[in-house]
């Protein structure tokens, strides 16, 4: 279960996806979740769908690892799939005392659950193909403006890098932990929701422990290499947005374009 989650990880290459600036990235990831919500029909997810497939070919990103972090957060998207589909008033097709099913509730339920995946594939591929050091550059470019009213640039896109790195570093302590204590006769998998969710409590001391000897040894790392912040940072690579990025804005504004002009379809 801890390795299904994609989140944070980073899948180095030497594609298009891979290539781009990340500022443009970061704000072209940022349009696609927003336009998600401006689709209401069919026509509007079949366009989508063909936008989000050819990132993922062009990215080459394992189709399966996509897949992969999709299960972590498969609860979720059945739950909502079930309340829209029970809760929507319309045509009923089916009733069992005072639960019904609607045809408008289906429809809303499989439209709302693709939107998910979507939007969860949209986020991972941003991760996947953008290294951390390039995603702190880019969101602290993209927060600069922000440093005339008193905004901490550096160390806002410090810390939530940081945190996106260390988020498989610590699923993968927490498996540690779960096979270590499974081996000592403790049981996480039988019993019902509420017996489960008392088993994970004994796991929380050793890896709220683990977590903080990692943030010490994370922060006497930087102090040993005279780490001061953002004051006077040089970088090796200078971020230019080249005619690639250009190229990329293009190509996303005309499927935005079109998944727009489908509500009008």
């Amino acid at each position: 279960m801890m390795k299904n989650i994609t989140i944070g990880q980073y899948i180095p290459g030497d594609t298009s996806i891979h290539n781009m600036d990340p500022r443009i990235k970061i704000l072209l990831t940022l349009l696609i979740i927003t336009i998600l919500f401006f689709i209401t029909n069919f026509i509007g997810y079949v366009v989508f769908s063909i936008f989000l497939a050819l990132i993922v070919y062009i990215s080459k990103v394992p189709f399966k690892l996509l897949l992969r972090g999709l299960r972590p957060l498969l609860v979720i998207i059945i739950f909502t799939v079930v309340l829209n589909a029970f809760m929507t008033q319309g045509e009923v097709i089916f009733r069992f005392w005072a639960i019904k099913v609607t045809k408008e509730g289906l429809i809303l339920a499989g439209l709302m659950g693709l939107r998910l995946v979507f939007l969860i594939t949209g986020a991972s591929i941003l991760t996947l193909t953008t290294s951390p050091i390039a995603l702190t550059d880019g969101i602290e470019k993209l927060l600069n403006p922000f440093k005339k009213i008193g905004v901490p640039a550096h160390e806002l896109a410090m810390m939530m890098t940081i945190a996106l790195r260390f988020i498989p570093t610590l699923l993968e302590e927490t498996d540690k932990i779960m096979k270590a204590q499974m081996a000592r006769g403790a049981d996480f998998e039988t019993g019902n929701l509420i017996n489960r969710a008392k088993a994970m409590v004994p796991l929380l001391v050793p890896l709220f422990i683990s977590a903080f000897r990692r943030a010490e040894e994370l922060a006497l790392a930087m102090e040993a290499r005279c780490y001061r912040g953002g004051e006077n940072r040089t970088r090796m690579k200078q971020l230019k947005i080249t005619r690639l990025d250009y190229v990329g804005i293009a190509v996303a504004i005309a499927f935005c374009a079109a998944i727009v002009g489908s509500r009008y379809v």
